[in-house]
């Protein structure tokens, strides 16, 4: 398997030289193989959101090397770290984000538009997706209609319209009972697991944490494998 991302030496410090700064990341290394789901736990508040930020090309840290499929993209460009991310990156949050006045299959559709994917190609890719999780029969509804785990399925799917090689979740199931959660985690993984992709995934469920391949913790800024 390739390294799809690899966290070299990431510091970053809030209010950095100042008296109160706050040091987050303390020198951290990860690294993310293709067709691997690591866990990344952590309590409130002690960085993982930050890691992910980083991670994802949405912040900058202060030292250290981000580099996502052989490329290192700590010195390059905003138009090519955008770049990158929109082609290689794909998020999930804790609340699914869903544009309230389309409907399940327009959100799919709409970064694949913005990506340059004709609308036949974006919305055959988006009804693959929705089926792949068993919302297929929700294509035409409107985020209201839908329920919670229902929303936080067709947020996976958005993630990966655009056919990223790395997935980053920031407790995507966080926001749910712990039933629905257990129903959409499988849907996740399983869609992980059918396209290839890496995944590292936060969160504070040590039972969710235990079903994929690789635990990593994170303490005092720093990460352990667990």
């Amino acid at each position: 398997m390739s390294d799809v991302l690899k966290l070299s030496g990431i510091t970053k410090a809030y209010n950095q030289g100042k008296p109160n700064a706050v040091t987050v990341l303390q020198g951290v290394d990860l690294t993310v193989q293709a067709g691997e789901v690591v866990a990344l736990v952590a309590p409130s508040g002690a960085g993982k959101s930050t890691l992910l930020h980083i991670a994802g090309l949405l912040d900058s840290p202060d030292d250290g090397a981000v580099t996502i499929n052989g490329t290192d993209m700590t010195k390059r460009s905003d138009r090519k770290r955008t770049g990158v991310r929109r082609q290689e990156v794909g998020f999930i949050y804790q609340f699914h984000h869903l544009l309230p006045e389309f409907t399940a299959l327009e959100n799919i559709v709409l970064p694949q538009l913005a990506n340059g994917t004709s609308q036949s190609d974006a919305a055959a890719r988006a009804m693959d997706l929705l089926a792949r999780v068993g919302v297929d029969a929700r294509a035409d509804h409107r985020p209201a209609a839908l329920s919670g785990g229902e929303q936080q399925r067709v947020a996976f799917c958005r993630a990966l319209a655009n056919k990223p090689s790395l997935l980053l979740a920031d407790e995507p199931t966080g926001n749910l009972d712990p039933d629905t959660s257990d129903r959409v985690f499988d849907a996740l993984i399983s869609l992980v697991r059918d396209t290839g992709l890496a995944a590292l995934i936060a969160t504070h469920n040590l039972d969710l944490a235990a079903r994929m391949d690789r635990m990593v913790r994170m303490t005092a800024g720093r990460l352990h494998e667990a």
